[in-house]
């Protein structure tokens, strides 16, 4: 019996590829929605692992560094492993297995149509995406999430179109092989935090060489949102500003208690606040909500045995599920 039976949740999946540490934007606007679901779903999060090969496949130094920092990043931010199965993709091969099979029954019209194929070949002209596993990679995403047969996916307005490729997937599997195997997931769209500003005013991106690390610490938080962008017509002191168009407000509506939200609103029109004010207000709010993360690495890193346990357990109950479902669809297909 699986956990969602035992225990009478909906399942929860979703997973990030490990191509650097985590910032910002990735605790903001995912990891807290993690979080979240732990309290009320059966939840399963996995370090995407060769995903992380479909763009790096020429550098895979890091990976295996950035695989463990991402686990820890995960257990710092609050996923407790004793209500969440965390797990490392390729350590679970029926991934792969479950890939090839759909695979066979995916049009190729379906993988070039998936914007993210033409735009990330714009975004990366240095490397060679002309492979077949950048094609292919919707399928072996679609792989991800169905082997555990999950009721909701976690997703940003951007990638409703891969999740909508995988449902595709599931309904021709299901259409072909006559028999209701696989889930099609609903989409759980995040409601708040989905885009956190960088330190240059652009989306908080480690290609951008803007964004603030959770392993950041204290004195380069503070260094990093000292030089970050205001409103662009603030020029001086004396200047009134724009709160709607200054990236340090939208930090502010994120991190800061309301009765600070509406001080900086109210005074940056009127100039009674000026923005190196501002931004040590803004500080002092991510400081205080990224202490007790900082706490809780410092714990993890003088116990890496019990880094090792989470992981090795998690992928233990991830396999378990995973099997279950490649098993049945061989009884489906005849293998």
């Amino acid at each position: 019996m699986t956990r969602q039976a035992t225990q009478g949740r909906l399942r929860f999946l979703s997973g990030m590829q490990p191509s650097g540490r985590l910032h910002l934007g990735n605790w903001l606007g995912a990891l807290e929605t993690w979080v979240a679901a732990q309290r009320t779903h059966d939840c399963y999060f996995f370090v995407a692992d060769w995903h992380a090969l479909s763009t790096n496949y020429s550098d895979t130094n890091q990976i295996r560094t950035w695989t463990r920092e991402m686990i820890i990043d995960w257990l710092t931010a609050g996923l407790d492993p004793e209500r969440s199965t965390l797990f490392v993709q390729s350590r679970i091969p029926e991934h792969a297995v479950l890939h090839v099979i759909l695979s066979m029954i995916t049009p190729v019209p379906w993988l070039e149509r998936n914007p993210t194929y033409k735009e990330k070949q714009e975004e990366l002209k240095e490397r060679d995406l002309t492979t077949y596993g950048f094609l292919g990679y919707p399928v072996l995403q679609a792989a991800d999430i169905l082997i555990y047969l999950p009721d909701a996916v976690p997703v940003g307005v951007d990638q409703l179109p891969h999740l909508e490729l995988c449902r595709e997937i599931a309904r021709r599997f299901n259409h072909l092989y006559r028999k209701p195997v696989f889930k099609e997931p609903a989409a759980e769209l995040a409601t708040h935090a989905q885009k956190i500003p960088g330190t240059d005013g652009r989306k908080m991106s480690k290609s951008y060489n803007n964004a603030i690390y959770l392993t950041d610490n204290e004195a380069t938080v503070r260094e990093k949102l000292r030089t970050m962008v205001t409103d662009p017509a603030r020029v001086k002191r004396t200047d009134k500003g724009n709160p709607d168009v200054c990236p340090v407000f939208s930090l502010h509506k994120v991190l800061s208690p309301p009765a600070v939200i509406e001080r900086v609103n109210r005074e940056c029109r009127t100039a009674e606040i000026g923005c190196i004010d501002c931004k040590k207000l803004v500080a002092d709010a991510l400081v205080t909500r990224l202490t007790p993360l900082w706490e809780k690495r410092k714990e993890l890193e003088r116990h890496p045995d019990q880094v090792d346990m989470i992981m090795e357990q998690g992928c233990q109950k991830a396999q378990q599920v995973a099997r279950q479902t490649v098993q049945q669809v061989y009884n489906v297909i005849g293998l």
